[in-house]
């Protein structure tokens, strides 16, 4: 062994053993001389550089990739393929079925025909920005998430896609790919079932001048997404707008007891000017309801006071009713009384039972008729 380093270093050669996933690119004099493959190799030291390469990656990436194709075509050609993407198209580069490379528009890539065999699959993207699913299924594998935009559309919603800042189309339930490349994309979620917005705390003076604070309701359902979305900035907002406006001026109109009496209905000429404005817009509104009506401290106070002094005087007055009812039906029983004596004796019994129930020992001295006659005697 040490014969044959000694003969390389007096000979000035360098032993170099390039494995299968190696390449060895070598440079003579400053000129492409030759690229080595798996195998050992004797290399002149002298005016020699050499570069190592791993392939299982499968590019070539050098500093000398352009100018070695222009120098020593038929030497790049012999080890290595050039992959190009026009401007207006994206390439996959496979190998056994598994997407290794992917090229944006205008890109170039140098792979090592060692490495393969390749296949390149070139997608126009003129067109439609569309991925079928099989092909994303291939990026998403390889983990090239970078090329595509993946968006899943649930039930009961729906997906506007605008394409460089232009609607394009309406995505229906279920999932959707695009590339990436070539022209902006974005999405709008649109919600189309039914839902409830509230306008909360909002300040209203009454006629009467009285300062409170109403909630209101309003059901809603996006009819027509593509309106919605590209009439106004916000549809939502639109609807909280349009709430404040219509009933802020139809609920000042009132007094505060017709608020209160009132608590739960709203200005039914309020809602159809709301319902018209929304409908406008892509926007079905439904039920509009007067949620809460929130006092001040002190008038509520006062409100409490009120209700309170009203309730005294109804329990008053019920109180008194059930009075004369009641004396007017002991009347009726002493009416009763005079004019049956056999009713008068029963209730004297009734009484008499009552009375002995309420002792412990009754002691008869002149016998039962005597008893009848002198412990219960109302007249002479």
């Amino acid at each position: 062994m040490w014969m044959i380093e000694l003969i390389e270093k007096l000979a000035g050669f360098t032993r170099l053993t390039v494995t299968e996933n190696h390449r060895v690119l070598v440079i003579k004099n400053g000129m492409f001389r030759d690229i080595l493959g798996a195998g050992m190799h004797w290399i002149k030291r002298r005016n020699t550089q050499y570069e190592l390469h791993d392939i299982t990656s499968g590019a070539f990436a050098s500093s000398f990739d352009q100018s070695l194709f222009r120098v020593r075509p038929e030497l790049a050609e012999t080890h290595l393929t050039e992959v190009s993407a026009e401007d207006t198209e994206v390439v996959l580069v496979s190998r056994k079925g598994r997407v290794d490379h992917a090229l944006n528009p205008g890109s170039r890539l140098v792979l090592w025909r060692d490495a393969g065999p390749w296949t390149l699959e070139r997608f126009d993207i003129t067109g439609a920005l569309d991925i079928q699913r099989s092909v994303a299924m291939r990026l998403l594998q390889a983990g090239k998430t970078t090329m595509l935009t993946a968006i899943r559309v649930e039930e009961g919603t729906v997906n506007l896609l605008f394409v460089d800042g232009a609607f394009e189309r309406v995505l229906d339930s279920g999932s959707h790919w695009f590339w990436k490349a070539g022209r902006v994309t974005s999405v709008k979620l649109i919600d189309t079932r039914v839902r409830s917005h509230e306008v909360a705390g909002q300040e209203i003076l009454t006629r009467d001048r009285v300062s409170l604070r109403v909630n209101l309701s309003a059901e809603f359902c996006v009819t027509d997404p593509v309106l919605a979305a590209t009439s106004v900035k916000d549809f939502e907002e639109a609807l909280h707008r349009s709430l404040q406006f219509a009933f802020r001026k139809t609920l000042g109109a009132k007094s505060l007891d017709e608020m209160l009496s009132e608590k739960v209905s709203v200005d039914e000429t309020a809602a159809a000017e709301v319902r018209a404005e929304m409908a406008r817009i892509g926007l079905d509104v439904g039920a509009i309801s007067l949620k809460d009506v929130i006092l001040p401290g002190d008038m509520r106070d006062i409100l409490n006071g009120v209700v309170a002094a009203q309730k005294e005087a109804e329990a008053n007055v019920i109180r008194r009713r059930e009075e004369t009812n009641a004396t007017r039906s002991l009347l009726n029983t002493a009416k009763v009384m005079a004019e049956n004596p056999v009713m008068l004796r029963l209730k004297e019994l009734e009484a008499l039972e009552t009375i002995a129930g309420k002792v412990d020992r009754l002691t008869v001295h002149n016998g039962t008729s005597g008893l009848m006659s002198d412990l219960v005697k109302l007249t002479d």
